[in-house]
């Protein structure tokens, strides 16, 4: 079970801080094991194109789902009861129309099964790979909106790093990742840890059904 970071032992003697694959491992636990939470994602692209992604999930099958380009195009999404509500914008559909080519009617929602999703139709599947890899060093601490933390350093065999930041007050949760490399960097951050999720079916009055509920 993950627990705090830091602590005393009995005597007052303070316990020896966790080494950095520890301290990600902990970590890692911790969000696996959340109800709740909502991740913000900013790509920015050397080539063009910056994303914009905001996920509120329960890491298993339902959760809301917002993805926004500079270009304008817009993806809405909502994952319930085994099926997906799908609002793409105009300029979602003429740049990345897949399954939900022709769905684009202002205001209006697709309705389709989960089990009608594929890899690579630009939806989510309510979860996020909480994993540790590569090497770990620590590198300073800081804070992250008002909180204590501490930076983790991560390589592996790609060309890019990622900055780990996880909480060193209360539980260690995973504030923050970076990922950069020579032609993108992306930031990814975790909020609304356990809060009750607020997910729901749209108006029904703006759905069409192109598919059944699954």
């Amino acid at each position: 079970m993950a627990g705090a970071v830091t602590g005393c032992a009995g005597g007052g003697t303070s316990e020896p801080p966790p080494a950095a694959d520890q301290m990600l491992d902990e970590a890692n636990a911790t969000m696996r094991g959340l109800r709740s939470v909502t991740i913000d994602s900013v790509t920015r692209s050397t080539t063009g194109g910056d994303l914009s992604s905001r996920l509120t999930t329960d890491l298993k099958g339902t959760c809301a789902f917002e993805l926004t380009s500079d270009t304008g195009a817009r993806l809405d999404q909502i994952r319930i009861d085994g099926t997906d509500y799908v609002r793409p914008n105009r300029t979602y559909v003429e740049e990345w129309s897949r399954s939900v080519a022709g769905t684009g009617e202002q205001g209006f929602w697709a309705r389709t099964p989960v089990s009608a999703s594929r890899e690579g139709d630009g939806l989510s599947q309510c979860t996020h790979p909480f994993a540790s890899f590569g090497k770990v060093k620590k590198g300073r601490p800081t804070e992250i909106d008002g909180v204590a933390a501490m930076s983790l350093e991560v390589t592996d065999a790609t060309s890019g790093a990622y900055t780990f930041y996880v909480a060193t007050e209360g539980r260690p949760y995973l504030l923050k990742v970076v990922y950069k490399d020579a032609e993108m960097d992306t930031t990814t951050s975790f909020s609304a840890f356990d809060e009750p999720l607020d997910v729901h079916p749209p108006d029904q009055a703006k759905v069409l059904d192109l598919g059944g509920t699954g």
